[in-house]
């Protein structure tokens, strides 16, 4: 008997219309699978089930059920494709879990301290791992610019701390663009780090569970046609995304030793993209992604390509990882 699967996409971020790309990405890929799937959509004013014909089923959040014509469906995994909250940042994970629901990434803690990129740099700086020089701000705290120039340096990167697809994001190359750029970030989130600016190659770096095994997926080189890797350049075409990376092969031996470890270290589950710059030789982690983009454009669906798998064999097997763990 096939198993009940419901894709969930959406949520409460501005990230909102690029989840509805990848959930819908996802339901094309899994139609007439082994699992009978069901796209559902999360907003702040509802969670909702719609078929092919339009028709609308509310999601009965007591026990994550939709019932259609008079048929109460429940689900035997759901598939996590909500990027930003409430899908990456622990907050679904752990309503999951209370439901003893199995959902194809990672567990809410891991979730929460990957979300917030102050608190996942420092967990992992214990292990060795090298990240740029960052400065902290929370919103109302005094706003130093002398101290955090000092600090980081110029030319510098002004983010949100708990944000994704770029959104908040500056280069900042003068003392006096600091504030904008500061109040840019504010916007998406009331906590920001300001980071120094690393000079080298960056390169994504997926990391899954295929078949019970932790599996590094071939890198992908960014090369931006603009001034750094901002949405315009991740959604709009205006970058290169070379999989696999033009690096060497001591260099990519290297990250995908860091990504790998970090993946273990963190008892992570289900799909993960990192973000590194080479200096050199030096791999420096910037952040980790844990319901990455899924669409046919996004990075972790072309190294998957490139290790062999096809869309549907990509998404199947995070099914299956996720109801046999």
């Amino acid at each position: 008997m096939k198993k009940n699967v419901a894709i969930i996409m959406g949520g409460y971020s501005s990230e909102y219309a690029i989840s509805l790309k990848s959930g819908a990405v996802v339901k094309k890929h899994l139609k007439d699978s082994r699992y009978h799937c069901y796209g559902i959509v999360i907003s702040e004013k509802e969670w909702v089930h719609s078929n092919d014909d339009g028709e609308r089923y509310p999601v009965d959040k007591h026990d994550f059920s939709i019932t259609v014509k008079g048929q109460k469906i429940v689900f035997d995994c759901v598939f996590n494709a909500i990027h930003g909250t409430p899908g990456e940042d622990g907050l679904l994970q752990a309503y999951f879990g209370l439901l003893n629901i199995p959902q194809t990434s990672c567990d809410h803690y891991q979730a929460a301290l990957t979300f917030n990129k102050r608190d996942f740099l420092s967990a992992i700086k214990p292990y060795g791992i090298k990240s740029a020089t960052s400065y902290f701000l929370n919103y109302g705290d005094k706003i130093d610019n002398d101290e955090i120039i000092d600090t980081v340096g110029l030319p510098c990167f002004v983010k949100a701390n708990r944000a994704g697809s770029s959104f908040g994001i500056s280069k900042v190359y003068q003392q006096q663009d600091l504030k904008d750029a500061i109040d840019k970030a504010f916007a998406e989130d009331d906590e920001i780090i300001i980071e120094s600016f690393l000079d080298g190659t960056e390169v994504s770096v997926g990391v899954i569970r295929y078949k019970g095994n932790i599996t590094v997926l071939p890198m992908t080189e960014i090369v931006s046609e603009n001034d750094f890797f901002d949405y315009e350049a991740k959604y709009q075409g205006k970058s290169q995304e070379i999989t696999p990376a033009r690096i060497t092969s001591a260099q990519e031996q290297k990250v995908a030793t860091i990504a790998k470890n970090i993946y273990k270290k963190l008892k992570m589950k289900g799909f993960t993209r990192s973000e590194f710059i080479l200096v050199e030789d030096e791999p420096y982690i910037l952040e980790m992604n844990t319901t990455p983009g899924l669409t046919e454009e996004s990075i972790l669906p072309q190294q998957a390509k490139s290790y062999g798998l096809d869309m549907r064999q990509l998404f199947e097997s995070a099914i299956e990882e996720a109801l046999n763990k």
